[in-house]
């Protein structure tokens, strides 16, 4: 590998656990084949006093962690979009701050970018746990191939965002992370999509997600709902979609933000949507 040195941002707000957030920084940095130059890490507005040693801890033991604090919680969107404009490298990773990396994750991305030098976004498959990560629940996949994600993005997103490697220049040519209600990739993904970025996956796992009820609970009620026709008809807009699609996943949408309770919810994301 010519260059290494490339960037992990992470946003950790007031609700995240001290002891995942540890086991997240440890998977993408001492646990790592290939280690990064830089972990961005954005404290979005005030936490519990055992978070906050945590995240002060970590970046005393790991020099390639810094910490940017922020007085108000600003939101995951207006978070990224600072790291983004903020990370050190052209390459940056992406890391939730309760997520799992396996260990030759960064290996694998900077092998793709390396191969592809046109290459903006890419990601590879993750897995959904509760607990422990063999505790497994669901299985995300996306699809592999330049050509298959420009049809897939007709009808969810092409790649996965706890598992995403891409390009800063890319991503600031786009516009940059923007609020968008529990939809800042989505909206990310389809105005890289819109300037002509180009976007591929790796066939192989690269993050164990933790998961529970109350992530398909976010995930649901009329203001996600909302959110989520927002983009289906940005996507129609710009002709990405024919309006029978718009139709059919306006449709599929409602049923299952508004109309499935949460339990319901869980089996259909964890059996139907996520493989």
């Amino acid at each position: 590998m010519k260059n290494k040195l490339f960037s992990v941002l992470i946003s950790v707000y007031k609700n995240d656990n001290p002891d995942d957030f540890r086991t997240a920084i440890e998977s993408v940095t001492i646990k790592q084949t290939v280690q990064p130059d830089e972990v961005f890490v954005y404290v979005d507005g005030p936490v519990p006093n055992a978070l906050a040693s945590t995240i002060k801890q970590l970046e005393m033991e790991i020099p390639a962690v810094y910490v940017h604090w922020e007085v108000e919680n600003k939101g995951l969107g207006r978070a990224l979009q600072y790291g983004m404009e903020h990370v050190k490298h052209e390459l940056v990773a992406r890391m939730d701050a309760d997520d799992i990396s396996v260990p030759d994750r960064f290996e694998c991305q900077l092998c793709q970018f390396e191969k592809d030098l046109e290459l903006s976004v890419a990601s590879g498959h993750i897995v959904d746990f509760i607990g422990t990560p063999e505790n497994v629940i669901g299985k995300r996949t996306v699809p592999i191939g330049s050509e298959t994600c420009m049809q897939y993005i007709k009808k969810r997103d092409v790649v996965n965002h706890p598992a995403v490697m891409f390009r800063k220049s890319e991503v600031l040519r786009a516009g940059n992370y923007q609020d968008w209600y529990l939809n800042e990739d989505s909206y990310l993904w389809l105005r890289m999509y819109l300037v002509g970025c180009k976007f591929n996956n790796l066939d192989r796992v690269l993050v164990y997600m933790r998961s529970g009820e109350g992530q398909y609970a976010r995930r649901g009620g009329w203001k996600y709902f909302r959110s989520e026709a927002g983009l289906q008809k940005l996507r129609y807009k710009h002709r990405i979609i024919s309006f029978p699609r718009y139709l059919f996943n306006m449709t599929v949408h409602f049923t299952v933000k508004v109309l499935m309770p949460n339990s319901v919810r869980g089996w259909v994301f964890q059996k139907l949507l996520r493989e």
